[in-house]
């Protein structure tokens, strides 16, 4: 009966040179940002922007979802372990009891801390160039979708973040967390964020004058944050604490990003009518 199912034990170190290790999630991450940026170049040159504002918004953005990211995980997953190590939080390391100093790298990032992060980076990016906020937002909401994807694409590579158990022909073992066969949660919504990133794109080169003023940013938060709130009910819970959660965190944080979303769609869509008038 197993050998219907996906058998899915990847190593998730590529290689590993002179005692640096590259990992299919580092690779993945860079790789969904730097097409990310591809795609906010081209559209900076459709927008008639200088390129110089792209770089801004390349070096505050990275900045800001890297920190948001994990500082997400760290204060909304793991507050109690974190804050009594606080060095932690922001190095990629585990101070032992022994006192020595062990590299664990970032095992822990959270999508919600790193859209918050974004936010705030865009916000000082905005004040800087004088690029208008919200003209900025829906801009980077376009190609939101693209890097979100890739990231749950690392996430499988690492077998994290695993579906629960269940029976479907597609299901994965995930040999590094147990023989169950299991949704492989992290390739739905991997798939749901690039068809995002594609009706973005489409409804930039076909409706772009009517998802100004916000409707694109708000559309983004809506469609990703809906997402991830009805794939938590086939996830496995991150955190022990979540059991005895109605919702757990995720669909807990993606409740504000969802109203938000639904009130700039409607702000929006509200100005562009105005504007036709």
């Amino acid at each position: 009966m197993l050998l219907n199912y996906i058998n899915w034990n990847p190593d998730p170190e590529i290689v590993n040179l002179f005692g640096v290790s590259i990992r299919y999630y580092g690779l993945l991450f860079v790789t969904g940002l730097l097409l990310s940026i591809l795609v906010l170049h081209y559209l900076y040159k459709q927008e008639g922007l200088p390129k110089s504002h792209l770089d801004k918004l390349t070096n505050f953005g990275l900045i800001g979802i890297v920190v948001g990211a994990r500082l997400g995980h760290c204060l909304f997953y793991e507050p109690s372990y974190y804050l009594a190590h606080p060095v932690e939080m922001l190095l990629p390391i585990k101070i032992l009891e022994s006192g020595g100093i062990e590299l664990t790298g970032y095992k822990g990032l959270a999508s919600h801390g790193g859209a918050l992060g974004l936010i705030i980076a865009l916000i000082i990016y905005s004040r800087i160039t004088k690029h208008k906020l919200i003209d900025a937002l829906d801009l980077l909401a376009i190609a939101a979708g693209l890097g979100a994807g890739f990231i749950r694409l690392a996430n499988l590579m690492n077998s994290e973040i695993v579906g629960q158990p269940s029976d479907v022909p597609w299901a994965f073992i995930f040999k590094q967390v147990d023989m169950l066969p299991r949704h492989p949660a992290q390739l739905y919504e991997a798939i749901c964020y690039f068809l995002i990133f594609g009706l973005m794109m489409f409804l930039y080169r076909t409706k772009k004058d009517k998802i100004k003023n916000g409707t694109a940013f708000g559309l983004v938060l809506t469609l990703i944050f809906t997402t991830r709130f009805f794939l938590e009910f086939i996830k496995e819970h991150q955190v022990t604490f979540e059991d005895k959660l109605m919702l757990n965190m995720g669909q807990i944080l993606s409740i504000p990003y969802i109203i938000a979303g639904i009130v700039l769609i409607f702000v929006g869509s509200g100005k562009h009518q105005l504007n036709n008038k």
